[in-house]
């Protein structure tokens, strides 16, 4: 079960991408799919047989995306944040080894495509959660506990 929050900024991309679907791409197939099959035998040509396939990705994408939207609960910044590890905080860690980590705490719709936002639902999320900068992270791993020393905590107070 994932959770259902998202930040300001990566609802606003989840709806560009839905409005880029729905009023640009998905007319765009259409019409190629329409002059495609206006030529005639539909099962050896290629235009008709991608695109209809394309078709319904985007389709399938725009249920998704709508559904999302409706369900989703935008958490905006609030200055009580300040101090204290919460969704949508940008989180640095540092190991024993010396070894850093930067992250985005993020609802599990805005992970994709970045390497440096982690979901809400990931353990290394979780186990952030409510830490202050000096803090101690122990965070379960299939090879033992890992630990990890807060280093920064910061927000992004343009969003929300």
């Amino acid at each position: 079960m994932k959770t259902k929050l998202i930040t300001q900024a990566g609802f606003d991309q989840l709806k560009a991408e839905l409005d880029h679907l729905w009023r640009k791409e998905r007319p765009e197939v259409t019409k190629i799919v329409s002059w495609a099959a206006s030529l005639g035998d539909r099962s050896e040509n290629a235009d008709y047989v991608f695109n209809k396939k394309r078709l319904r990705e985007i389709d399938r994408r725009v249920r998704y995306l709508r559904k999302v939207l409706a369900d989703v609960k935008i958490v905006p910044y609030h200055p009580r944040q300040e101090g204290k590890v919460y969704f949508g905080a940008w989180v640095e860690l540092e190991n024993d080894e010396g070894e850093t980590l930067k992250f985005r705490i993020v609802g599990p719709d805005e992970i994709y495509g970045r390497d440096d936002y982690v979901s809400i639902d990931a353990p290394m999320a979780r186990a952030c959660l409510q830490k202050e900068v000096g803090d101690e992270v122990v965070v379960r791993t299939p090879t033992g506990k890992a630990k990890w020393a807060v280093l920064e905590i910061t927000y992004s107070k343009s969003e929300g």
